[in-house]
């Protein structure tokens, strides 16, 4: 991967769609993500989402959810959505995601998945996947994750899965607030985590986090720049200038009508380059890391 060729890093990017066919998402909760985001539905396979990227001369994070436990729609394949994004190493980073659920299957999954298919991270979504990022039974997999030295991406605030539906087919927002990753990052310093989007309605827990703990990161997928909280906006041209990443949250917010949005904002112009990319390629390890 040219870094130095790229004129921005997304970090937040979702496959819907693998190469056979089958959806991460169910038809009611593709829709209704679809009505939340004002948006045309769209289910993006790997390949789909290199051709829109190297398009546009940026790089993309790619993962799915493994949320099975939790839906009962089956789970896109780690290990296919690594090797889809092999095949294009100049624009594509594979991230994977295991439930926690999984336990020890689901820790030498991780493994694996970075030594044999070479994924760069994990994604976690607190919510979809129904669990307390604090609970120690998970502690055993963020252990393995920390000493793989790459990153773990979650999912924190408000969530467009689900919204609208009656009783948010129960999924629970509680699972996504901030403060539980300041225990994550106290307890693994050596882990990257990078929790993703404005966390509304916990937006200053979030930045008191990213502030506080060296380790973690904020993304800025899932809103328009327009909507970001003040307060977001002001830490991110301050403290936070050197720990807030690009992310659209593709295929859901486009990067185009992000990109967009944030040319609006009132960011200053020695801070937008480390938002669009610097900061990305330092959370990510990409420098001499073969990328």
């Amino acid at each position: 991967m040219d870094l130095d060729a790229l004129v921005a890093i997304d970090v937040h990017t979702h496959v819907h769609a693998d190469g056979h066919g089958h959806l991460a998402l169910d038809d009611e909760l593709n829709a209704a993500a679809a009505k939340y985001f004002k948006g045309d539905p769209y289910d993006p396979t790997v390949h789909d989402i290199a051709a829109d990227y190297r398009e546009k001369k940026m790089a993309a994070v790619v993962f799915t959810v493994d949320a099975e436990a939790a839906t009962g729609q089956m789970t896109l394949s780690n290990e296919e959505i690594a090797e889809a994004a092999a095949q294009h190493p100049d624009v594509l980073i594979p991230f994977g995601s295991i439930d926690p659920a999984r336990g020890v299957a689901g820790i030498r999954a991780a493994r694996r998945l970075v030594e044999d298919h070479g994924v760069r991270g994990f994604k976690f979504h607190p919510s979809f996947q129904a669990f307390e990022p604090n609970d120690r039974r998970h502690y055993p997999l963020y252990e393995e994750i920390q000493s793989l030295g790459v990153p773990a991406l979650f999912h924190t605030g408000q969530t467009g899965i689900g919204s609208g539906l009656p009783g948010g087919r129960g999924i629970k927002l509680r699972y996504s607030d901030p403060m539980l990753l300041d225990d994550v990052a106290a307890d693994f310093p050596g882990l990257t985590i990078i929790m993703a989007h404005p966390s509304v309605p916990w937006q200053d827990s979030a930045i008191a986090v990213a502030q506080h703990k060296a380790n973690v990161y904020i993304d800025l997928s899932g809103w328009s720049p327009k909507y970001f909280p003040p307060q977001l906006v002001r830490a991110a041209n301050t403290m936070l200038k050197t720990k807030v990443l690009f992310g659209s949250d593709y295929p859901l917010i486009r990067p185009e009508r992000w990109i967009r949005d944030f040319e609006a904002l009132d960011i200053r112009e020695e801070v937008r380059p480390l938002i669009m990319k610097e900061n990305a390629i330092r959370a990510l390890g990409l420098r001499g890391a073969g990328a």
